[in-house]
């Protein structure tokens, strides 16, 4: 299997993601797709029914720190501040939903890995295998939160604040496209060892394409129903983007 995108085209991230999404129907990859789709789809309705209560008392708390000066803009901010509430809840079921289903997601990766290179250089699947990658990938995802929690933390405090929070809203979509990048092609990069700061460097060596593709995934990631298959999809494309990418010198060190 040979994948098309070049690794030097700026447009090569989104086509992972398309790529990405074709693979995961492959017959020997649907199980690693079905496991972690299942445990999305508890989630998502869980978190749906938790968003749907509490959506009014967020918004209106939220408008509440407008000034009394500033009322006559609620109307014109309302938008702006739906779209937040939206992207934090987002945040929040994609952050959970990854922590559950790491292990299975570190084996999706592997296997993607192994369809595109055509031979298998990993450990036959097994439960121990399944069960031995558990603290490994939780602990890789709790060090993804370590990472992210504290810059949210910032643009949330951001949010808050009236006049300022008008440029909370594109820095969240703009956090949003590193951190899906991040988060995804943080599997592979974790299948071979490469550590957390070795990985964010690489990352940061293709800034345009790591922005190109977490940015392809957090759209879709909005998509009712595409949503719910994301996760393994994202997978497969942050693989090819890792197999394809991994042994071509960055272009864009300078962005």
């Amino acid at each position: 299997m040979n994948p098309s995108p070049t690794p030097t085209s700026q447009l090569a991230g989104p086509q992972y993601l398309l790529q990405g999404l074709s693979l995961i129907w492959t017959p020997g990859l649907r199980l690693f797709v079905i496991l972690p789709l299942l445990i999305n789809l508890l989630l998502f309705g869980l978190m749906l029914y938790w968003s749907v209560q509490g959506f009014d008392g967020w918004l209106h708390a939220m408008l509440a720190t407008l000034p009394s000066w500033l009322d006559f803009l609620a109307y014109v901010l309302w938008p702006l501040f739906v779209l937040l509430l939206l992207i934090m809840i987002f945040f929040s079921f994609t952050l959970i939903a990854n922590l559950i289903a790491a292990p299975f997601n570190g084996l999706l990766a592997e296997k993607v890995e192994v369809l595109i290179r055509g031979q298998d250089n990993f450990p036959a699947f097994s439960m121990a295998e399944l069960l031995a990658l558990v603290p490994r990938t939780l602990g890789r995802e709790l060090r993804k939160l370590i990472y992210f929690l504290p810059r949210a933390t910032g643009l949330l405090l951001l949010s808050l604040i009236p006049g300022v929070n008008l440029l909370a809203s594109p820095l969240w979509l703009l956090w949003g496209s590193w951190m899906m990048c991040v988060q995804y092609l943080d599997y592979p990069a974790d299948n071979h060892k490469l550590g957390w700061q070795d990985m964010l460097s690489w990352l940061r060596a293709r800034r345009w394409k790591s922005l190109g593709f977490g940015g392809s995934v957090y759209l879709a990631l909005w998509v009712p129903g595409l949503n719910l298959i994301m996760m393994p999809a994202a997978i497969a494309g942050a693989t090819l983007f890792w197999v394809r990418e991994y042994d071509t010198p960055a272009r864009e060190l300078s962005a």
